[in-house]
């Protein structure tokens, strides 16, 4: 390595000295983020709530599941009944895990899902519908239960979707809460009018019941440290004292890293130092092997002879004047083309066959007739002048057109 090469070198290392330095010790800014797992301390982690769950069921063994619903809910005991706890912003659902959730439920378990959207198989079975009612700028909303008990009003004003149900299985279905806010129905100087909707229901299903909320962030750490808490503890107080089952799978924050690289590529620091380096590592053996790479020789490419072939093979027939077989030449190309172009069958040229073609080809009857009847003519003939080849190269290239 040359001297200049050693001095690029290092300024390239120290640059990415300090890019590493700085992004260590910048203070990191705050992570909006929603997670919803029990280890994420950011504001819409479930960190709190998950330390809580000991004390709101005190006698209860609380368990998290780290498999999709289908693979744990197949394996468990199922003697004994149980609560199922989902959390998160879009919890999906496919056919098989909705079905063995509903076998669940039916068997006389409980489930609590917090969620702004729910997967179309769930929903249609308890027949119920989730809307959104969506604004340009962030709106402040108020939940509350109709349990006469919990009487008081929840604020939330950051992170919200207005998600509420539309639409909902009055026989089987039981409202819990309700949230209200105001809206201008899309219009920025419209007069504002407040809307008071169903979040929070109970929907029966077989022996067990499902509870649907659909303000998810009332469970994160943002609002459980900010007054809130209550509103979390009553929305799962409906669950009784049985084993809960705490959903670590359908999360956004789920770590799913599986390279032996995932503690650095976890951190943002190393993350960002790794990638430079790979960066830079490369950046070096472009430019190295551009620097020493041989000579490309220039090749030229290869002249089309296809032209000066047909010249030659004209003039051939030219001066041997072998009108025949040029004309016998012809008619078989031309034939040839029929077959290929129109799947006319040339063996018999009657006047089905014209016909056919004339229809095909859209020429009329006379003309093509006259084309075949002149075909049939020179291919009757053993001797052939010129008058006749130019005659029949006219008339195929007329109806080539």
């Amino acid at each position: 390595m040359d001297k200049r090469s050693k001095i690029i070198l290092g300024v390239f290392c120290a640059v990415l000295l300090a890019i590493i330095v700085t992004e260590i010790t910048k203070p990191r800014p705050l992570n909006w983020r929603p997670s919803y797992t029990q280890y994420d301390k950011i504001p819409f982690g479930c960190y709190v709530l998950f330390q809580e769950l000991e004390s709101l069921f005190p006698k209860t063994d609380i368990t998290s599941v780290d498999q999709n619903v289908y693979e744990f809910l197949v394996n468990r005991d199922s003697t004994q009944k149980s609560n199922y706890l989902l959390i998160n912003d879009h919890i999906s659902l496919d056919r098989q895990e909705t079905n063995q959730l509903l076998k669940y439920v039916s068997s006389g378990n409980s489930v609590l899902i917090s969620t702004t959207s729910l997967s179309y198989f769930l929903m249609d079975t308890l027949n119920i519908k989730l809307s959104t009612d969506y604004t340009i700028k962030e709106n402040t909303l108020k939940a509350s239960f109709t349990n006469t008990k919990f009487s008081k009003k929840y604020v939330y004003d950051r992170g919200l979707y207005n998600t509420h149900f539309s639409s909902i299985d009055t026989l089987n279905a039981t409202v819990l809460g309700h949230i209200s806010f105001q809206s201008n129905n899309g219009i920025l100087d419209g007069p504002t009018l407040t809307e008071k909707h169903p979040n929070f229901i109970k929907s029966k299903f077989g022996e067990g019941q499902f509870y649907i909320n659909t303000i998810p962030q009332a469970f994160s750490n943002y609002y459980l440290l900010n007054g809130n808490e209550e509103y979390a503890a009553n929305a799962l107080s409906y669950l009784n004292d049985e084993p809960l089952f705490w959903d670590s799978y359908k999360k956004a924050g789920r770590v799913i890293i599986d390279s032996p690289m995932r503690f650095v590529l976890n951190q943002t620091a190393l993350k960002w130092a790794y990638y430079l380096t790979i960066a830079g590592l490369l950046l070096f053996v472009i430019f190295k092997a551009k620097r020493e790479q041989r000579i490309i020789p220039v090749i030229t490419a290869k002249e089309n002879t296809s032209v000066a072939f047909a010249r030659t093979v004209g003039s051939l027939y030219y001066q041997n004047k072998d009108y025949t077989d040029l004309i016998d030449k012809k008619i078989k190309f031309f034939l040839a083309y029929l077959r290929r172009n129109y799947y006319i069958d040339t063996t018999r040229l009657d006047e089905g066959t014209i016909k056919k073609l004339a229809a095909k080809s859209g020429k009329t009857v006379q003309e093509t007739k006259a084309l075949v009847e002149l075909i049939q003519r020179l291919k009757g003939k053993k001797i052939n002048g010129p008058e006749p080849l130019l005659e029949l190269n006219k008339k195929i290239t007329a109806f080539k057109k």
